[in-house]
């Protein structure tokens, strides 16, 4: 880039990249695909007119819900693009009676119930990690006001606060991560899932997750 490029970039003035630009910034700062995505996301902004995806009852979720259904005893939920619920089976239910809520939130959920601190073995560790999706949301829906008024809870404990200010971090998703939890009222000993996080192509403003079993260790 010239000196004026960057001369301007320090005035404010540099207000468009380009797609090559961003693609080198992204390979010389190491950027994972999510962080990657943040960062186009930050210089590109969203196109104009693009709707917030929103949970609902249209046919793409009835389909989804159709899907979760299917796969019982799996629990399964369904999310729109802020991850707030707009589906569960039954199984689901069971596990984590707190899908049944108004404006249900996996982010809400496992950042601010007290519960989830006893059900989500090494508690800060998932935290660290929902607090990274709930930043990578807000980056694509900025102006959702349940996303606001989630991140002025999150705010108000010490520790997340702490932890939001320090790391940076960016994460799409928890797919194919590892869980352990504590469901007396499922299981008496602990339970391994592994989450399947599928968006369909012609809706990718929702998400199914499935929490699947762990494939068995080969040695």
């Amino acid at each position: 880039m010239s000196e004026r490029w960057y001369r301007d970039l320090e005035r404010g003035l540099v207000t468009r990249f380009d797609s090559g630009l961003l693609a080198l910034l992204a390979e010389v700062l190491l950027l994972d695909e999510d962080e990657a995505v943040t960062l186009y996301s930050y210089a590109l902004g969203r196109p104009s007119g693009e709707a917030l995806p929103q949970a609902g009852d249209g046919p793409d979720v009835r389909d989804l819900q159709d899907f979760a259904d299917r796969h019982e005893p799996l629990p399964a939920y369904v999310t729109d693009g802020s991850w707030h619920v707009a589906g569960y089976n039954r199984t689901m239910a069971e596990w984590f009676p707190w899908v049944r809520g108004a404006d249900a939130s996996p982010l809400h959920w496992a950042l601010t119930a007290p519960e989830a601190r006893e059900q989500l073995l090494d508690w800060p560790w998932h935290a660290r990690m929902y607090l990274g999706m709930l930043r990578f949301a807000m980056v694509q829906y900025g102006q959702d006001v349940r996303l606001l008024a989630l991140l002025d809870d999150v705010l108000r404990d010490r520790f997340l606060e702490r932890v939001w200010r320090e790391r940076t971090c960016v994460l799409a998703s928890r797919d194919g991560h590892r869980f352990r939890l504590r469901l007396p009222h499922v299981s008496p000993e602990l339970i391994e899932v592994v989450p399947q996080v599928l968006i369909p192509a012609r809706q990718q403003g929702l998400r199914l997750i499935l929490a699947t079993q762990p494939a068995p260790t080969t040695t």
